[in-house]
């Protein structure tokens, strides 16, 4: 069968999984597209026409294989300013002209756009934009309408706010706030509960469920109106036909003026920006670790986004929260962000009555919480551990950005980071002289095949897209050496960038190593801090928790081995199911066998990326068996996996054990060689033990009870069950 027939049976295979991921990326979308337009001030329903305009387009013509697109959080203050400067009608062609310069961004190839901006300075900038989102919809949350001229205004008035609704004697108004209160603790609270059928329904599409339900139950049980007050409820969502015949007409008399192009430029800079950094994380998060054609997507984005203008919606951008939790769900390839849209338009068609029950504070309250993960105190608390110097940055561009403008916040970020690099190096004349000069040599070494990156003088944001351009030639599953000797100055936003190939070969079979940096000196311990040729040692000694020092008395009663430090070197999970779409921070308070045959360890990794990072930990068992088996999942049974058979995950049942088909959900692509591995022996061990999570990836067995740190009394359970289990396999493979 011809590359292209297995490429079109692949696609059919695999779209139950996008359809199942579309729909549940939909939930999310329908009142994020809401939230957004209204924090604009745009109509509602533009929000939905930008999701649903990206969704077709972007999946048809984009070159991303695993990203949703859609209205985005960063461009609620540049859309703001641009409908407050210009009006409605001329800030949507402001969005068509911002979409044109998208797609020459695109044809002449500037998807490395985002490689000239220093990480924190973009940081700075994102923060800002939470803190302006979060300002202004905190008070609309609270069922209080001010109106401020400055971003710290709205900010300096919420103490203000929260003391007025304190007061408020209006029911309405009370039942409006409660509404927003209730919706942000649905939010803040949500992602803490691992229930997997809870998580079924994302967070927002919760707030909009019982919101409804709330009408009803006012309306239908106790014969009353909905007792929040009319001017805090949505208004407005019109149906499909006064969507088609409420077309806005095009409105060029602004096109002349300044205004009109800062608009274009800050909404064009913006668009950017979000999305080639979204690309970039959700590229991480892709099980199949495929690399998105980024200038493909900038020409689709920018496309859609003509022609969201033009019918009434906002810029279209890669969105990340939306593309992670399209990544989540099992999503392989675009058409999951073609029946994104498709579900949009069916709750438009079939719902959109339904939409004008939805309380406004309670969509604010979604917007506030993205707002707070932008500017969260954990933001700082990172960069600082990065280096003071980062810090400086970060404020700089977070303080020009809230009080003159977006395109100057990020100018500002980026001016403070060449004098930063400049006082730290003590050498002006180091990036004069060499920033137009070629510092990065790389061969192929004859003798070990490896690919070696030489790089010399300085490596910063303002020549990292050269090293940049360099690595991504080499194939992911190549061994690679990068040598920062010769380089006098690395940057924080380089170092940053090489801990993600680092991931990223890892996961392909490759090895990515950095050496020369032994002689560099650095203030701070983070892997990402910035560098300079300077021997300094740093030696910290840390002392044990109550926890691990019951865990290395366990290692020595039980003749094991224990180690406490953190460790990057997890390639052994790579080829584990589980971790396809997660990213591995470290494992530590590793107890093993001294022939490492069984290994007990913590474990830090994260779902989804950027705003929608969650970081969780977890306990897990490592077997690493002599013989190979098949590739496996075995979960106990429950609804969700029986609602998993619906989008194409099919469970392997055995007639003799109905007990355990019953029981246990049992995956794998190699049905026979599962079924002969799953002897009587190795089925009744299963089904007269507790539950775990069992995978195997051929080579080795990964178990987990809870995504959650275990306790001593588990931490024993578990390396009992891990040795009992290993005794069974290797009496079948005997």
């Amino acid at each position: 069968m011809s590359p292209k027939k297995n490429n079109i049976k692949a696609f059919f295979k695999a779209m139950p999984k996008n359809i199942f991921s579309g729909f549940v990326v939909s939930l999310i979308a329908l009142p994020l597209g809401l939230g957004l337009a209204m924090a604009s001030d745009a109509p509602p329903i533009a929000g939905i026409i930008s999701a649903v305009i990206g969704g077709v387009i972007v999946s048809i013509l984009g070159g991303s294989h695993v990203t949703i697109a859609g209205p985005g959080n960063g461009l609620v203050g540049v859309i703001l300013i641009a409908i407050t400067a210009l009006g409605l009608e001329s800030a949507y062609i402001a969005i068509v002209f911002s979409g044109i310069l998208l797609i020459l961004l695109g044809f002449f190839r500037m998807g490395t756009l985002a490689d000239f901006f220093p990480s924190s300075a973009i940081q700075g900038m994102l923060a800002a934009i939470g803190l302006i989102i979060l300002g202004k919809q905190f008070h609309i949350m609270l069922a209080h309408r001010i109106k401020r001229n400055d971003t710290l205004d709205y900010l300096i008035e919420i103490p203000f706010s929260v003391n007025d609704a304190l007061h408020y004697e209006n029911k309405g108004l009370i039942f409006a706030a409660l509404a927003g209160v209730i919706s942000l603790s649905i939010m803040l609270f949500y992602s803490k509960l691992r229930n997997k059928y809870l998580q079924l329904i994302p967070a927002p599409m919760w707030i909009v469920i019982l919101s409804i339900g709330f009408s009803y139950y006012f309306e239908l049980v106790l014969h009353e109106q909905n007792p929040i007050s009319k001017e805090y409820m949505i208004t407005g969502i019109p149906t499909i036909q006064h969507i088609i015949s409420d077309i806005p007409v095009p409105n060029f008399s602004k096109v002349s003026t300044l205004s009109f192009w800062g608009s274009v430029l800050a909404l064009t800079l913006i668009a950017s920006i979000e999305s080639l950094l979204s690309i970039k994380a959700v590229d991480k998060l892709d099980p199949e670790k495929r690399r998105s054609n980024v200038n493909k997507d900038l020409k689709a984005l920018g496309l859609a986004t003509v022609g969201s203008g033009f019918l009434g919606g906002l810029n279209v951008v890669t969105v990340i929260a939306r593309s992670s939790v399209n990544v989540n769900n099992g999503a392989t390839n675009r058409s999951a962000n073609f029946f994104h849209a498709l579900f949009l338009v069916l709750f438009i068609v079939l719902f959109s009555t339904q939409l004008t029950r939805i309380p406004l504070p309670a969509l604010m309250a979604i917007l506030v919480y993205t707002g707070y993960k932008l500017a969260s105190p954990n933001v700082i608390t990172k960069i600082f551990s990065i280096g003071k110097e980062q810090l400086v940055i970060f404020f700089i561009t977070l303080i020009v950005t809230l009080k003159v403008g977006l395109i100057t916040g990020i100018v500002a970020g980026v001016i403070a980071t060449f004098i930063i690099h400049i006082i730290i190096s003590k050498s002006f004349g180091l990036f004069i002289r060499n920033v137009l000069k070629p510092n990065v040599l790389m061969y192929k070494e004859e003798n070990t095949n490896n690919y070696y990156v030489s790089v010399k003088h300085f490596c910063s944001f303002l020549n990292y897209f050269r090293l940049k351009h360099r690595l991504d030639v080499i194939p992911e599953n190549q061994d690679v050496i990068v040598d920062f000797s010769l380089c006098e100055f690395v940057d924080h936003t380089v170092m940053e960038n090489m801990y993600s190939y680092q991931e990223l070969f890892n996961k392909r079979d490759g090895h990515f190593d950095v050496i020369g940096l032994d002689m560099h000196d650095t203030k701070s311990k983070h892997p990402f801090a910035l560098r300079r040729l300077l021997p300094v040692p740093n030696l910290i000694k840390n002392s044990l928790t109550r926890r691990q020092t019951i865990m290395e008395t366990l290692s020595k009663d039980y003749d094991l081995v224990y180690n406490v430090k953190k460790q990057k070197q997890v390639n052994f999970l790579n080829n584990f199911l589980f971790f396809n779409t997660k990213s591995i921070s470290h494992i530590y308070n590793e107890i093993s066998y001294r022939d490492k045959t069984i290994c007990l360890f913590d474990i830090e990794f994260s779902e989804g990326e950027f705003i929608a990072k969650e970081v969780i930990h977890a306990t897990m068992l490592h077997i690493n068996l002599k013989n190979n088996i098949p590739e496996f999942t075995l979960d106990r049974e429950g609804f969700l996996e029986k609602m998993y058979a619906f989008a194409g995950f099919k469970d392997i049942p055995f007639e003799d054990h109905a007990d355990f088909s019953k029981r246990f959900y049992l995956l794998g692509d190699n049905e026979e060689a599962i079924r002969d591995f799953f002897s009587n022996d190795l089925i009744h061990f299963f089904e007269s033990n507790p539950y775990y999570h069992v995978e195997s990836n051929g080579k080795a067995i990964l178990i987990f009870a809870k995504e959650r740190l275990a306790s001593i009394k588990e931490i024993k359970a578990l390396l009992d069950f891990g040795k009992r289990l290993k005794d069974v396999i290797l009496l079948i493979k005997a």
